[in-house]
């Protein structure tokens, strides 16, 4: 491995320890400390510590029932195996950091709801009524692949009430923003967004300045006999 390789390895490992230190550092705080429905408000009514566990998707979609979160969970670890072959191929290709970052946090936050979906349900108590207890005596409130994703951030900026004379929605209050997140949904979120600038923006700069290194080339090339 050459020197720029062991780089960008080193340089995409420590976004992904990092990620995962700090997403599960805050998941073990708010699961000791907080039962589910608890808030703390950090920012007024537009930032708060909001505790709840999802059984689904990121940002608490759901993903229908016993078999729906063991396909999911399969899913993510099949995901996340990809992901991780992606990253060491580009890291052999040195392809641009941009683009080996936002590989780097996609696959952090998909481990780092692994973690919880695999072993919060083997390692805590039920959050419900009371703060979890780590490595209860009675054992863990789910068995392997069945835990909850622990989730925390929540951001209702404002709330308005639609019109009444709107179809579906008319008279209903719609709050900005309403979905419940963890550090690893950021992560993620982050790294597609950045994934899709690079192949916007990024991707198609590097083509065209590689067409006119080309072209420059050619036009300098002395003719041959």
């Amino acid at each position: 491995m050459t020197q720029p390789q062991k780089k960008r390895l080193l340089l995409a490992i420590a976004i992904i320890v990092a990620i995962l230190v700090i997403d599960q550092v805050i998941k073990i705080l708010v699961k000791t400390n907080m039962h589910i429905g608890e808030s703390i408000s950090v920012f007024g009514s537009w930032f708060q510590i909001l505790f709840i566990e999802n059984e689904g998707m990121a940002f608490g979609m759901h993903f229908g029932g016993s078999w729906g979160k063991i396909l999911l969970s399969v899913f993510r670890l099949l995901a996340s195996v990809g992901i991780a072959w992606g990253i060491v191929y580009m890291v052999k290709k040195n392809v641009r950091k941009f683009l080996l970052v936002s590989m780097s946090l996609i696959f952090a936050g998909a481990v780092g709801n692994i973690i919880d979906s695999c072993f919060y349900g083997l390692i805590f108590s039920e959050s419900t009524f009371e703060v979890a207890k780590a490595f209860p005596e009675e054992g863990g409130y789910a068995p392997f692949l069945y835990g909850k994703v622990v989730d925390m951030f929540y951001f209702p900026l404002f709330t308005i009430t639609w019109p009444e004379w709107m179809p579906f929605v008319g008279g209903q209050n719609f709050t900005f923003f309403n979905a419940i997140f963890n550090f690893a949904d950021a992560a993620i979120t982050i790294g597609i967004f950045m994934l899709i600038f690079d192949q916007l923006f990024a991707s198609k700069k590097e083509k065209k300045a590689k067409e006119n290194a080309e072209k420059t080339a050619s036009e300098t090339a002395e003719p041959t006999v």
